[in-house]
């Protein structure tokens, strides 16, 4: 019998909303359907704004975007139930990942917040909703990021192949997937992704992205820039570590270096060399025995990115859709996996991943209009 799942998924990139379907019948992992809702400049706009570091916002405003994401997510899995011909009443839950607006781990008093209101989407869609996934692991004093690796450990896993994945969103995260389970899965964020040649190209080109890496290659890369942009410490920590776009933004890179004594164009090349070099680096540091890197994630779409990859790696390096999950649909996937870890009283993190104190059940519960 079908067990289906909803997940919804918008990431620090802020391009829009993944939605998956999903089917766990016999412990399997089968997309039934997918959806993606791109969002608008002016919402767009609005969720850059209040997700700026320090900047100071009304609680009027955060609460209309709560409010108005919330609507979103919900019309984007009533879209997707609607073109897959499924009912509401088919699916077990929904988990909703929301849109991370601040997090901030590892300040005095620890917090992650996302956003896009799970009362909203339990009530328009009438099912029960998984949200606020992160909150758990940060009480019991973990990073509250990266959550992916563990469906990443469901569904990647070898018995005799050392795998590393790499999700390349606005943040760039790694999982070390370890063969015959010879030690313990981690992971980490490894620093931007794309978040920071996002912003510099739209503030150059008034683009949203660098489509296939085209601009950057344009340019020549500074080794002397990435080398002084690398002497953040944040790349020097040894994980569990995480990190956001609050802290990767254009206000660091302004801090690092003097823009203006380069070409726009070298500083487009050399933001993407160093997101390639410190994935890289982070795996030849701790998973020195991988045998075959995995991509998935936005970043997965720049074809100069992935040569500067495969350039600084040696052993090959793929798509997920090599082992059966399309890289634009992991992570939806991904937080429906998590919905169901919830509702079957089972933990969602990993506790050497994160730095948790322990495994945990994530997430808090939206009852829908129907018994469960």
């Amino acid at each position: 019998m079908p067990e289906l799942y909803v997940g919804l998924m918008s990431g620090t990139s802020l391009d829009g909303i993944d939605a998956s379907l999903v089917d766990f019948e016999d412990h399997k992992t089968r997309l039934i359907a997918f959806d993606y809702l791109p969002f608008s400049p002016e919402i767009k706009n609005t969720i850059q704004r209040l997700s700026e570091p320090d900047v100071l916002i009304s609680l009027k405003d955060y609460g209309a975007l709560d409010t108005r994401l919330g609507h979103l997510f919900a019309e984007t899995v009533n879209s997707l139930l609607a073109k897959a011909k499924v009912r509401a009443s088919s699916i077990i839950a929904i988990g909703s990942h929301g849109q991370t607006i601040y997090h901030a781990p590892d300040i005095q008093l620890p917090f992650s917040l996302q956003i896009g209101d799970p009362n909203i989407i339990a009530e328009k869609t009438g099912i029960t909703t998984v949200a606020d996934f992160r909150r758990r692991d940060i009480a019991a004093n973990g990073q509250g990021a990266p959550l992916v690796p563990a469906f990443h450990e469901a569904v990647f896993n070898h018995r005799t192949e050392h795998r590393c994945i790499v999700n390349i969103g606005g943040i760039a995260n790694i999982t070390v997937l370890p063969a015959h389970q010879s030690s313990k899965v981690t992971g980490f964020d490894t620093g931007p992704g794309n978040t920071l040649m996002d912003l510099w190209i739209n503030q150059h080109l008034n683009l949203a992205y660098d489509k296939n890496g085209i601009w950057a290659k344009t340019g020549k890369i500074n080794h002397d820039l990435v080398a002084n942009l690398k002497q953040d410490t944040y790349f020097s920590i040894h994980p569990p570590k995480s990190t956001g776009k609050e802290y990767f933004s254009l206000s660091w890179l302004n801090q690092k270096i003097k823009t203006t004594d380069y070409k726009a164009e070298d500083i487009q090349a050399s933001l993407c060399f160093l997101t390639a070099i410190t994935i890289c680096e982070a795996i030849q540091k701790y998973a020195p025995l991988t045998e075959q890197v995995l991509i998935c994630g936005g970043g997965i779409h720049n074809d100069y990115l992935l040569e500067l990859i495969r350039q600084n790696l040696n052993c090959p390096v793929s798509s997920t859709e090599l082992y059966g999950i399309h890289p634009d649909h992991v992570e939806a996937i991904a937080f429906a996996w998590l919905a169901r870890q919830t509702l079957n009283h089972q933990p969602g993190n990993l506790k050497e991943v994160t730095g948790a104190n322990k495994a945990v059940i994530l997430g808090g519960l939206y009852q829908g209009n129907k018994a469960i």
